[in-house]
């Protein structure tokens, strides 16, 4: 997304306000395809995850995969899209730091539709691209220390499948949501609005909801310095630990 932002007139004045600005009479079928995340040293300016501004341009729907199934099945959808779309790829797929299967049969997933990657009772861990893959490996450790953790990835942000996210919090009263952005102005922010702002999920939880991101720095070229500032297991268990006292 890094050279993208040389073209941000034409992405937040045009490419997102054409098809409202003439009453709907004009389609803009259009996907802009954008690496994002951190994790290949790439330095401040290549290692940014800018979803976050995205999600406040109304008219753009806002897609990250987190599994190589799912992120052939949002683009087929996305490509088919009568409006314009932000596909949101993790730089970890380019690195085969994200690998699975993906058939060649033909399938769309629709977007604003989440998926329970795995299902639990005693918290809710939101997350969504490479995050999401990390919390799976990590939760089933989890798992076999007594913790059933459900781990909700929403595959798009804008539609966002708010019902899923609530029916989840409902259901274990815990929830930790994790995102690679800077943790002001996060998406996790907005997801955490969505929770304690439905009266019932706010009544259904049994402690204050739980926020795993990177500090508002930009991320290092070291290394060392970068991996301290994404979102890591130790974090999410320091996390855990703390809704669970």
């Amino acid at each position: 997304m890094t050279f993208a932002f040389t073209a941000m007139d034409q992405i937040v004045n045009q490419m997102a306000k054409t098809h409202y600005m003439l009453g709907g009479q004009a389609i803009f079928p259009l996907v802009l395809r954008a690496s994002t995340g951190s994790g290949r040293a790439a330095a401040a300016q290549h290692c940014q995850s800018s979803h976050p501004m995205f999600l406040n341009l109304a008219g753009l729907k806002v897609v990250m995969p987190s599994t190589p199934y799912d992120a052939k099945g949002l683009m087929k959808t996305a490509i088919r899209d009568n409006n314009p779309v932000v596909f949101f790829e993790h730089q970890a797929f380019s690195l085969d730091d994200l690998t699975g299967p993906v058939p060649e049969k033909e399938y769309t997933i629709p977007l604003g539709r989440a998926d329970i990657k795995l299902e639990g009772q005693d918290e809710t861990h939101y997350c969504h691209s490479r995050d999401g893959a990390r919390e799976f490996n990590c939760s089933r450790g989890i798992g076999i220390r007594g913790v059933s953790v459900e781990i909700l990835d929403p595959r798009s942000l804008v539609p966002l499948d708010s019902g899923a996210i609530l029916r989840s919090v409902r259901k274990t009263g815990r929830v930790i949501v994790v995102d690679e952005a800077c943790v002001t102005g996060s998406a996790a922010a907005e997801i955490m609005a969505v929770i304690t702002e439905d009266s019932d999920t706010f009544r259904a939880l049994k402690a204050p909801p739980k926020r795993v991101c990177a500090p508002d720095v930009p991320i290092p070229y070291s290394p060392v310095l970068e991996s301290y500032c994404i979102p890591d297991p130790n974090q999410i268990m320091a996390a855990i630990r703390d809704i669970l006292k």
